[in-house]
């Protein structure tokens, strides 16, 4: 499930599962649909 967030006055979507933040809710959603829960792979 994709969660609603408010930082430094700006909307963000959060990722419940690895809690990655998105501006825009398509892309929360659509990351949500294929997240492991793992940490991305481009973060090492």
């Amino acid at each position: 499930m994709v969660v609603q967030t408010k930082r430094d006055d700006t909307t963000w979507y959060e990722c419940e599962t690895c809690g990655l933040l998105f501006d825009e809710k398509s892309d929360a959603t659509e990351h949500e649909s294929r997240c492991d829960g793992s940490d991305p792979s481009y973060i090492q």
